[in-house]
């Protein structure tokens, strides 16, 4: 059981401790200067340290604007949030905006792969994400399921966008040319089997993989609710 102390969100903290001598640098300059190292090195290499030396300052003065690395993590990952704006409007079928926004996060994911690391820390959410949730929630609208079923919709969408943002990053996929495929007689058959042409437009499996996501989770769910009530009702 983990009975520690919740942490205090950074967005409630001041800007800078009320002791100590007057500010050298702001928050902001020391999330650039964070998120500059991340974007050279990885976010291993993201330190209160390596921070400091790049503000040309001591490791201990950064700790009269933060608290700790945590805090830094958290407002590195909603600034780097704000490269979402401006969001698709809701100007047509809600699924058709919902792809626009995942192909949003997914050029985010490309130009910052440092924030997949933090996919999976614990986390205080700022005010960048929650505007992005937001507006998330304003897309689906339309759609008549219960809250719940929105934000699994919305975390199934994340989950999918970073897994294709990893997967673009990763080694190529392993090659089967010149192994003895004798005890493997399904791949045998697969590969000996006369493959079809491509088709004129190749498939976009991005896409192809968020509509069966969302539709399931939100069209089918709908239904479910839907058909359940007018049980209740009968």
């Amino acid at each position: 059981m983990n009975d520690a102390a919740p942490r205090t969100p950074i967005w409630s903290q001041p800007e800078r401790g009320a002791r100590g001598p007057a500010p050298a640098h702001s928050r902001d300059e020391i999330v650039a200067a964070a998120i500059a190292i991340a974007a050279a090195d990885g976010l291993a290499a993201v330190s209160m340290r390596a921070v400091a030396a790049r503000l040309n300052t001591g490791a201990g003065s950064l700790y009269r604007y933060l608290s700790s690395r945590d805090d830094l993590l958290d407002l590195m990952a909603d600034r780097a949030t704000a490269g979402l704006r401006p969001y698709p409007e809701p100007d047509g079928p809600w699924m058709t905006t919902m792809l626009a926004v995942a192909r949003a996060q997914l050029r985010l994911y490309r130009d910052h792969p440092w924030l997949l690391d933090l996919l999976n820390r614990p986390t205080a959410i700022g005010p960048e994400s929650l505007a992005w949730f937001d507006h998330c929630l304003r897309i689906l609208q339309p759609v008549r399921v219960t809250a719940t079923a929105k934000f699994e919709a919305i975390a199934m969408m994340i989950g999918v966008v970073s897994l294709f943002a990893r997967n673009e990053a990763a080694a190529p996929a392993p090659s089967f040319a010149g192994m003895d495929m004798t005890a493997y007689p399904h791949l045998t058959a697969l590969f000996a089997a006369p493959q079809p042409e491509s088709p004129v437009v190749p498939r976009d499996l991005f896409e192809v993989t968020l509509r069966s996501v969302l539709s399931g989770l939100l069209e089918e769910t709908a239904l479910l609710e839907e058909t359940a009530l007018l049980e209740e009702t009968a």
